[in-house]
């Protein structure tokens, strides 16, 4: 007989989620992953923009099916004083407020924090912002790149001038909004444990990039030598960390930092000994790299470095990753999300430990629109 499943480290915590598109939706869907009750506030008829976004999965976007499955969506006009009377009962009982929106919106919606904690003083109002809630920046438009760009990071990682490359991750959204705002409501909530207040947290997706960057920021501060794309060891100026092509277009992802993994990789590729030591002639060593790996096919080369200790790998599409025995062994895809045509693909992968979510049996989607306002409403007259 199989043992009863233990609760789940969020259950019975209640969230108002008010955000859209990533930052927001991505951490509720964490905490959601967690066991809290997630209740999505959204316009009524046309509800959040992402909805509308393709490509389809049955009646909604694919992109807002992975983002907000497993939890509730209540349509409700904000702008009507009439419904945020209404709602004072759903702000009493929950645990934390997320908003995404620019500085001063809330307010003027008559949801902001000093609003809020008068009717619940032990809320926990998460405001996640591009730019933070106070500075001379605050309330200006950005998307992920303005904030990497804003910040340096992009300096870091955009490729040639000549031909500079988007990055692929929206790593502001994610690294800058999302998981600081997970982090820091976890230990909202375990403050208030021990005090019973409430607080409000201001999540500046910029201001958290800078920690992503703390070894160039050393860097040059110490030295006076700052960073740039294509000169550095993390930045693609040496043969020890670099993207090599291959002769049948594939690509090896090469990082042998360290001196045995650099040793090991010399021996392994052929490299002449003269061109060893990266530190005489990093150009030439580099060049000679890219000579000799554009000389085989990926496939070769995923024979010669397959267990060898020298931290290269062939750089796999996102279609071939998602078929990799490794992870396929790890579970990473047992988790599947169902439409309501009853159609299913494997649901998106968060950070959440197995022990502290569901079982991956558990099949979850998102709510059509509107989906739970009987249910919330009739509650809250009871």
């Amino acid at each position: 007989m199989s043992q009863p499943q233990k609760p789940l480290p969020l259950q019975g915590v209640k969230i108002l989620d008010f955000t859209t598109l990533l930052p927001g939706p991505m951490a509720s869907l964490v905490l959601a992953e967690a066991g809290a009750e997630v209740i999505k506030i959204e316009r009524p008829g046309v509800g959040e923009e992402m909805r509308k976004y393709t490509p389809k999965w049955g009646r909604e976007a694919v992109g807002f099916a992975m983002l907000n499955r497993g939890k509730k969506s209540l349509a409700v006009d904000l702008k009507d004083r009439q419904t945020l009377k209404m709602l004072e009962p759903l702000i009493e009982e929950a645990d934390v407020v997320i908003e995404q929106f620019r500085p001063g919106v809330m307010e003027r919606l008559g949801l902001s924090y000093d609003s809020v904690s008068k009717i619940n003083p032990k809320i926990i109002y998460c405001s996640i912002t591009g730019y933070g809630a106070t500075g001379p920046k605050s309330e200006v438009a950005g998307h992920d790149l303005n904030y990497i760009g804003d910040t340096g990071l992009l300096s870091l990682s955009m490729g040639p001038a000549d031909s500079p490359v988007v990055p692929p991750a929206l790593v502001a959204d994610l690294a800058g909004g999302t998981y600081p705002a997970v982090v820091n409501i976890l230990l909202a909530l375990l403050q208030r444990e021990k005090t019973g207040d409430g607080t409000h947290l201001d999540i500046s997706m910029t201001d958290n990039i800078f920690m992503l960057m703390s070894w160039a920021i050393g860097q040059g501060l110490i030295s006076g030598q700052w960073s740039k794309s294509g000169e550095e060891l993390l930045t693609g100026g040496t043969a020890r960390y670099q993207i090599y092509p291959t002769k049948d277009g594939g690509f090896v992802a090469a990082a042998p930092i360290e001196q045995k993994f650099w040793d090991r990789f010399c021996e392994l590729v052929g490299l002449p000994d003269e061109l060893r030591d990266d530190r005489t002639d990093p150009a030439a060593t580099l060049a000679k790299a890219r000579e000799i790996l554009m000389s085989k096919a990926s496939g070769e080369w995923r024979r010669t470095f397959y267990r060898e200790d020298c931290c290269c790998s062939i750089v796999q599409s996102l279609q071939e990753a998602l078929s990799d025995s490794h992870f396929l062994e790890r579970g990473l895809f047992d988790y599947v999300l169902e439409n309501e045509d009853g159609d299913t693909i494997p649901a998106t992968v968060v950070c959440v430990a197995p022990q502290f979510r569901d079982s991956p049996t558990v099949h979850k989607s998102a709510p059509s629109l509107g989906a739970h306002n009987d249910e919330i409403l009739s509650n809250l007259n009871a």
